[in-house]
């Protein structure tokens, strides 16, 4: 029933830890079918858009550069999220030692933390761009999307920290060991599951939320009403980009929160109700397709710049590029011309 199948399977994902069950084998291959499906999804979006970014130099523009990194996160969710758990599924038991235990659940959670973070320090820095012109100007692109960049890092390694202690290869049954959570008291599984949906999910939509208000303000400003204070773009050509830019950003935003607001949200489920309902098959399925984001954030991506689309075609269909001399400084998402 759902207080064990699900509680147990949320414990592999991030927290939750309790006795083992007996497993459902129908859903159990569902299971190993839509992570093996996101695997490789995310691996060929990620993998291309990297090598498109890398190869062409495209990721010395500020907002290339947030998507470089934003695809490494997701490459991390890939790689150290979805194939952990994988192979879990596949096994039944976590089939590694407790050093790799303790790794892997740290890495679960850095890969949420990063991919959830890159957003908000992206969204950061387009709002510093647009609302703040003459600040931005001052203070460099170069240095201020470093500055949000390495801070996303730096908090997504240090706030993935708690995983470590937290969980150990513990014997949960006679003989029989697993990757489990352990708190010191009984509110502790409460308290950390309620802290991870804030810090990873609740407080970084809030400031993405405040940010795009913002922007959309002052982009209406500058367009329609003709604002007498100085303009965040040079000529209605970068205005018409900018825009571009905040529609991207958006798209992805949305996105997430689509893919991410089910699987916290089940997560709170378990964690506060005593008596959750008792078939967690589609609720299983559901937080699956949380690591789905890491799928779409390339594609969106690319649908949306001028520079990376057509590379991208072109290496799908392994032809060799030629150089195009627009490609770069008429990218409709090179906004930072306008305070660069």
């Amino acid at each position: 029933f759902l207080s064990k199948n699900l509680t147990s399977h949320l414990s592999q994902h991030l927290t939750l830890p309790l006795l083992p069950h007996s497993r459902d084998t129908l859903l159990a291959v569902a299971e190993v079918v839509v992570l093996a499906v996101i695997l490789v999804m995310a691996l060929l979006g990620n993998g291309l858009v990297l090598v498109v970014l890398l190869r062409r130099r495209l990721h010395h523009n500020p907002l290339h550069q947030f998507m470089l990194n934003l695809c490494l996160a997701d490459l991390v969710v890939a790689l150290f999220q979805v194939l952990p758990q994988l192979v879990w599924d596949a096994k039944g038991r976590f089939p590694g030692p407790d050093f790799v235990c303790r790794l892997v659940k740290y890495l679960q959670v850095l890969g949420m933390f990063a991919s959830s973070y890159m957003i908000v320090a992206m969204t950061v820095d387009r709002h510093y761009a647009i609302c703040c012109p003459l600040q931005a100007h001052r203070s460099g692109a170069t240095q201020r999307w470093n500055t949000f960049i390495l801070l996303a890092w730096g908090l997504s390694l240090l706030l993935s920290l708690p995983q470590v202690f937290i969980f150990s290869r513990s014997e949960v049954a006679p003989g029989v060991y697993e990757c489990w959570g352990h708190f010191a008291e009984s509110w502790g599984l409460k308290a950390y599951v309620t802290w991870m949906t804030l810090a990873v999910f609740i407080l970084p939509v809030l400031v993405i939320t405040v940010c795009q208000v913002r922007i959309f303000k002052e982009i209406h400003n500058n367009l329609y009403l003709k604002s007498e204070r100085p303009p965040a773009a040079r000529g209605g050509e970068v205005s018409a980009a900018m825009s571009k830019t905040v529609r991207m950003t958006l798209v992805i935003v949305l996105v997430y929160s689509l893919c991410w607001a089910p699987f916290f949200s089940v997560q709170l489920w378990a964690a506060w109700d005593p008596d959750p309902p008792q078939n967690g098959a589609v609720f299983t399925l559901l937080m699956l397709l949380a690591s789905l984001n890491s799928c779409t954030n390339p594609w969106i991506y690319s649908a949306f710049s001028s520079s990376v689309s057509p590379e991208l075609r072109l290496l799908l269909l392994c032809r060799a590029h030629t150089p195009r001399r627009s490609s770069l400084p008429n990218d409709s998402t090179a906004t930072h011309t306008s305070n660069s």
